[in-house]
């Protein structure tokens, strides 16, 4: 009996423990460097390019206004996000840029796909037209 209890603490604790450090996986740190990058490129310049190369490498997954329902979102494992949200609209442009450059999971690295800073910078400008 005794080692019953053990064996159902030591479940629970490891249950508890699993469960807590998948919440944590979750969280996508940015770092400060990037949290505080200042966006170089005029939000109001070159939209049309933000938007085509969200059309060309984005909406796929996120789909056309950014709710994560583009028709490859089922093969993607793990929120895509909604980028029309107040939360997703309340990273700075820093964040924004550091996730679209380096991903994670299954959302890809894109300096290979667009080496140019600035074409990732577009896209940010782009997604925040996506806010509701």
């Amino acid at each position: 009996m005794k080692t019953f209890k053990i064996l159902t603490v030591i479940g629970v604790l490891s249950f508890l423990f699993f469960s807590f450090s998948s919440f944590l996986q979750d969280e996508w740190k940015v770092p400060d460097k990037y949290v505080n990058m200042k966006n170089p490129t005029d939000p109001k310049v070159d939209l049309k390019i933000g938007k085509s190369l969200y059309s060309k490498h984005c909406k796929s997954c996120h789909g056309k206004e950014g709710y994560g329902d583009g028709t490859k979102a089922d093969e993607v494992e793990g929120d895509l996000g909604d980028f029309s949200s107040e939360e997703f609209q309340a990273q700075t442009d820093g964040a924004l840029f550091y996730k679209t450059t380096f991903g994670r999971d299954d959302m890809p690295e894109y300096t290979k796909k667009m080496p140019d800073d600035e074409d990732r910078w577009l896209i940010v400008n782009y997604m925040r037209t996506l806010a509701e």
